[in-house]
């Protein structure tokens, strides 16, 4: 513990590891190992997703109820799809193919991280110098495509060490920033921290809790989807950063959450809309525990949600999520005390669910 109020350590681990969608796996040795003394049993899909399991205390019928808590193992990336250069004396340059969501302006000048069979490669994104282009060029939108890699390698080295498929990762630390937290995949290993925080906490629930560090999110909530057909929850929580753009460039009316503010009861997103019981009781528990919280009603982008709206027969979903800004960047940024508050949220919430709430509508 440090002056956060939770384990920095374990975030910086967490969020500095890599782990693009479908090449999950250094995160999912990362959580394997913090569950080992939280949950009762451990198992892995064939998908990738990591559930940790405490069974029921209760000696009553509403031991078979059962609840998943989903956040996210992957974060945006690339894989290598090309490695070109001239052979003769000539250096390489890696062409890479976008896993996820990036915006290209924020990509130039940064350093990366290329992994291989053979072990891990610094790398930098070029950039050209702005002297050297004329207008027409300093006006155009960058795009992902445009984007090549750097490592300072002879092209013959390069194709050497390098193949197609590699996968590339920004090369960032985590920090703390006044109040806040930041840096890279703070989407979704913050919330994936929060996960395994609240699993730690709980000791004999009423219920079975499933806690689900699922896969490929960035690409389609594919994990999810598949998780959900496997656990088969009564009621499903997801945890997910959300946009925090309480920044100079937009009025206070255009916030979706801001930071310092609480955990956000999610509402809706563009994939889903909460159930309305399920968010009442996280709110009636945010009250009754004093506990910082505000809503989010975020009009666009989805989460692991809804991938639990789309298996097995409809599902009671409700969601938290940590308001980060500058989102799917390499500088992501939570408040402390958003991220403490979104751990004793998820905790009350499991402690008092025993089965009996009603979240038919």
């Amino acid at each position: 513990m440090d002056d956060a109020g939770f384990d920095f350590e374990l975030l910086a681990e967490l969020t500095e590891e890599r782990g693009v969608p479908g090449y999950e796996d250094r995160i999912r040795e990362l959580v394997r190992r913090e569950f080992a003394d939280s949950v009762d049993r451990v198992r892995t899909d064939a998908m990738g997703n990591v559930v940790g399991t405490i069974e029921s205390r209760a000696d009553t019928e509403d031991g078979d109820y059962s609840v998943v808590v989903a956040a996210h193992m992957d974060e945006i990336g690339f894989m290598v799809r090309h490695v070109r250069g001239d052979d003769d004396g000539g250096y390489g340059f890696l062409e890479l193919d976008p896993l996820g969501g990036w915006d290209a302006r924020v990509l130039k000048a940064q350093r990366v991280t290329v992994h291989t069979d053979d072990g891990d490669l610094p790398g930098v994104i070029g950039s050209p110098p702005p002297h050297t282009l004329d207008e027409e060029e300093r006006e155009k939108t960058p795009d992902v495509e445009d984007v090549y890699v750097d490592l300072g390698l002879p092209a013959d080295e390069a194709r050497d060490r390098v193949s197609p498929g590699d996968l590339v990762t920004m090369d960032q630390t985590t920090e703390r920033v006044g109040e806040t937290v930041t840096g890279k995949a703070l989407d979704d290993r913050i919330c994936l921290f929060a996960m395994l925080e609240a699993a730690r906490r709980i000791e004999a629930p009423d219920v079975t809790i499933h806690f689900a560090a699922t896969v490929q999110e960035e690409v389609g909530l594919r994990g999810a989807r598949a998780l959900g057909v496997d656990v088969d929850p009564d009621l499903a929580i997801a945890l997910d950063v959300t946009v925090a753009n309480d920044v100079p460039e937009f009025d206070e009316g255009e916030y979706v959450t801001a930071l310092g503010d609480g955990t956000a009861i999610k509402l809706k997103d563009s994939s889903v809309i909460t159930n309305p019981k399920v968010h009442r009781r996280l709110r009636d528990v945010a009250e009754a525990e004093e506990i910082d919280h505000q809503f989010e009603v975020l009009p666009a982008g989805g989460t692991d949600t809804a991938g639990f709206q789309h298996t097995h027969g409809a599902k009671p979903v409700g969601a938290l999520s940590i308001p980060t800004r500058y989102l799917h960047t390499v500088t992501e940024t939570a408040h402390v005390d958003d991220v403490a508050a979104t751990i004793d949220l998820l905790e009350a919430f499991l402690e008092s669910e025993d089965g009996g709430f009603d979240y038919t509508l």
